[in-house]
């Protein structure tokens, strides 16, 4: 499966020291993100010191005149033209737009800590760490949005991912978002553009493989504001799942076994309904649709013991039903496996170049 070629060895060497005090620059891919900068750079701005900036890279009108206008009050605050709408050219070329020696990656979607600006710059200063960054924490006060961050927060919704169970501070194979030395950034080369999705975790694999370590903080929590429909949350996981399958294709070694339970599920129950579907056509048997009921019925006492005990631990206001827990994993295993497979079949894509496309056009609104 490595037929997405790595990149010439590259090696990172000793990083040269970083001052505590180093300057930020915090760059927000944004699409269709028009209601949410404004909420994502309250909890951003006042972390920020003088010197720190901030660029949007913006894919659409709507977004674009959001930050433009957050910008008139705020002249650390950039914007970015974004045409390709893709995420990893908003950050590549959110990138290029800026100078300083730290770079924040926060997504539209995502609701930084207090403190965060400060504790990631210090952590990269004081260990040596070419990425560091915090957990993942999904949340919703209610309706599918609710069950969906339920189930992103549980073991079998995360199946045990660092940057999301969190952990013991140190090394790891990736981090929610990601605060990076520049020099390690772009000495690797920044983002690969052909990864719609899994971007961070592909860029994160080629700086481990050059020497870079890439560092959890588990006492950052970084809330995360999901998806709240059933379609939109299985466009997502398709693509988690596509990306995560790029990643093993071009990184062989980065494939964990707990990324391989989706796509074995989506494997077992396509080929028990294939057979299921041959006996009545072929007039085989009852027996030919044992398999089909097995799995659906192993696999409904799984989704039906974890979405209560999930439920159960959310608590809180807009507790979420058990049974919209169950249609978020569900949606979640079977979208990540498909995309997954998908992936896996799919011809590679045309070779990109990691840095984005020429020269970005910027404004100051």
């Amino acid at each position: 499966m490595s037929d997405l070629p790595e990149d010439p060895t590259i090696d990172l060497g000793a990083p040269p020291p970083l001052a505590p005090d180093a300057a930020v620059a915090v760059v927000v891919p944004a699409r269709g993100a028009a209601e949410l900068l404004p909420g994502c750079l309250a909890a951003v701005l006042p972390q920020l010191r003088p010197d720190d900036e901030v660029v949007v890279a913006a894919a659409d009108p709507a977004t674009a005149d959001a930050a433009r206008a957050l910008a008139v009050d705020e002249p650390r605050l950039r914007v970015v033209d974004n045409p390709t709408g893709t995420t990893p050219a908003a950050l590549n070329r959110a990138v290029a737009a800026t100078d300083r020696p730290v770079v924040l990656r926060v997504d539209a979607q995502a609701r930084l800590p207090a403190g965060y600006r400060d504790r990631t710059v210090a952590a990269l200063a004081t260990t040596g760490a070419a990425v560091v960054g915090g957990r993942q924490v999904a949340t919703a006060d209610a309706g599918f949005a609710a069950a969906v961050a339920a189930a992103m927060n549980a073991p079998l919704g995360h199946g045990g991912a660092a940057y999301r169970e969190g952990g013991p501070e140190g090394p790891v194979d990736t981090v929610y978002l990601g605060v990076f030395r520049r020099d390690a950034l772009a000495a690797v080369g920044g983002y690969d553009e052909r990864f719609r999705t899994n971007q961070d975790a592909e860029l994160n694999e080629r700086i481990r493989r050059a020497g870079g370590s890439v560092r959890l903080l588990p006492d950052l929590a970084v809330a995360y504001r999901p998806r709240g429909d059933v379609a939109a949350l299985a466009r997502q996981f398709r693509g988690y799942g596509r990306g995560r399958a790029m990643t093993a294709r071009r990184h062989p070694g980065s494939l964990r076994r707990r990324q391989l339970a989706a796509p074995v599920l989506v494997l077992g129950l396509g080929t028990a309904a294939l057979l299921a579907l041959l006996g009545v056509l072929l007039d085989l048997g009852r027996w030919t649709a044992v398999p089909l009921a097995v799995g659906l019925g192993g696999y409904g006492a799984l989704l039906g013991v974890g979405a209560l005990r999930t439920a159960r631990r959310a608590g809180g206001r807009g507790r979420p039903r058990a049974a919209g827990v169950a249609l978020a994993l569900a949606t979640m295993h079977l979208a990540w496996g498909v995309g997954f497979l998908g992936a896996v079949l799919r011809p590679v894509p045309a070779a990109s170049g990691a840095t984005g496309p020429g020269t970005p056009t910027t404004d100051r609104g």
